[in-house]
């Protein structure tokens, strides 16, 4: 069984450089030991001391959040692509859209470099 896994930049000292690889596994978690046995350290990378998908992880199965396919249950079958990105979040546009939402004006003027008066 083969199934294409797209490395993250940031992953790809595990792999000797490559953007892609190959592995094998029924589920996730057999790929992800497959992957390890491979290339040494890129499942540490991955998974918590408890056995988890890192937060910090998303893992993508043909285009699909593999927290809604059973995380490291998820079935895998040939052909499958697999999708590892490490999670991102923030900047400014973020943070004033959240701010803007619970209506923090001052933090939305920091934010977006304006000034504004703190309103309560």
């Amino acid at each position: 069984m083969a199934i294409e896994v797209r490395i993250p930049t940031i992953l790809r000292s595990y792999t000797g450089g490559a953007k892609v690889v190959e592995g094998a596994g029924d589920s996730l978690n057999d790929l992800l030991s497959d992957l390890d046995a491979r290339y040494s350290g890129l499942r540490g990378r991955l998974i918590t001391d408890q056995g988890a998908l890192h937060r910090f992880v998303n893992v993508y199965v043909n285009d699909e959040d593999v927290r809604f396919l059973g995380s490291l249950d998820a079935k895998l079958s040939d052909g499958d692509t697999v999708t590892i990105l490490p999670a991102v979040a923030g900047g400014a546009f973020g943070f004033a859209a959240a701010a803007a939402m619970i209506g923090h004006s001052a933090a939305v003027a920091a934010a977006t470099g304006r000034s504004a008066a703190i309103t309560r």
